[in-house]
């Protein structure tokens, strides 16, 4: 069993919490949050104890800790983590800022410990599929692959402010994809950003609708589509074009019930929500990070996939700026 501690008792440590006690190879150890309340409640439900954070950490029974609190808080829990030796799983983003991003990673490989970055979309079973039918050359040679992330509704106003902008918080998701499918780090980004959906994103100097152009140094496009709305549902597409034809991944159905009638077929509604959309996506998730820590393997997201992915919204969110397509080269980070 791998004895876990679990930093950060929000939504998403609740997913986490929960895939951790419920897994036969691995246990749940402890809890951290800075609302001790909250740490409490999420620990009685999942059979699991309380430390403060510093007791955490500093467990000699804790194997490995998995950090699932607020973006600014990522970097110096990693710094810290590492230093004892144990594998850390973290949630992206490691930090806003590539250069301390960066710091942090020379701070791991010090220490030689493992650590994971939490891009949970690729391990969706159906973009698994995907790309696994994509290294095996079901289409050729990729040319061009489009993936379109479109939220159910905007995020709250104060989130936003802190958030980083879309390309940072939102798109960075689809940035890590992007580069996962190429196989190949684009060399140029292109992006426009508009506000179109709430007025008071663009007040807070944000966009909620954009569009990404990469090109890699062999040629290959990837197009990127973001709203934060979309009236129908949690919108998760991908699709690859190559050589010897296409490679699509759609959206996932509550139910996969049609119904058929004169005015012909119709389906229910696409998830709504990016918890229940990527349910099995985080159980994956968490089966590989284990995987990793038994195995002794370096984990894949890796932190530098993680600073490669910042690097890349970093050049989304200047080009937006600025207009111009921002030329990069990713072999540094």
């Amino acid at each position: 069993m791998i004895r876990i501690g679990l930093l950060g008792a929000g939504r998403i440590g609740h997913i986490h919490a929960r895939n951790v006690a419920a897994h036969k190879h691995a246990a749940l150890v402890a809890i951290a949050d800075a609302v001790p309340h909250a740490a409490a409640a999420l620990a009685k439900a999942t059979g699991s104890a309380t430390l403060s954070v510093d007791a955490l950490i500093a467990s000699s029974k804790i194997d490995a800790v998995m950090i699932c609190t607020s973006t600014d808080t990522h970097a110096d829990l990693i710094d810290r983590v590492a230093e004892t030796g144990k594998s850390i799983f973290c949630e992206k983003p490691v930090d806003l800022s590539a250069k301390r991003i960066a710091a942090t990673l020379r701070r791991v490989e010090a220490a030689k410990v493992k650590l994971m970055i939490g891009f949970n979309r690729r391990f969706d079973p159906n973009f698994a599929a995907l790309k696994a039918r994509l290294v095996k050359g079901a289409v050729g040679e990729v040319e061009i692959i489009t993936i379109l992330s479109r939220d159910s509704a905007p995020p709250p106003i104060d989130y936003v402010k802190r958030s980083g902008g879309l390309f940072r918080d939102m798109m960075v998701h689809d940035l890590d994809m992007a580069r996962f499918l190429l196989e190949e780090d684009p060399v140029e980004v292109h992006a426009l950003g508009s506000s179109l959906v709430d007025r008071r994103i663009g007040e807070a100097g944000d966009v909620d609708t954009a569009v990404v152009q990469m090109r890699t140094r062999s040629g290959k496009l990837c197009q990127i589509s973001n709203s934060r709305r979309a009236s129908y549902g949690y919108d998760q597409r991908i699709e690859v074009h190559g050589s010897k034809g296409m490679l699509r991944a759609g959206n996932i159905h509550e139910t996969t019930v049609e119904q058929a009638g004169p005015k012909g077929f119709t389906t229910d509604r696409i998830e709504n929500f990016f918890l229940e959309r990527y349910a099995a996506a985080y159980r994956n998730e968490l089966d590989a990070f284990l995987q990793c820590v038994k195995a002794g393997q370096m984990p894949s997201p890796s932190g530098h996939d993680g600073l490669k992915a910042q690097l890349l919204a970093d050049a989304a969110t200047r080009s937006a700026e600025t207009g111009k397509p921002i030329r990069l080269d990713l072999s540094r980070g």
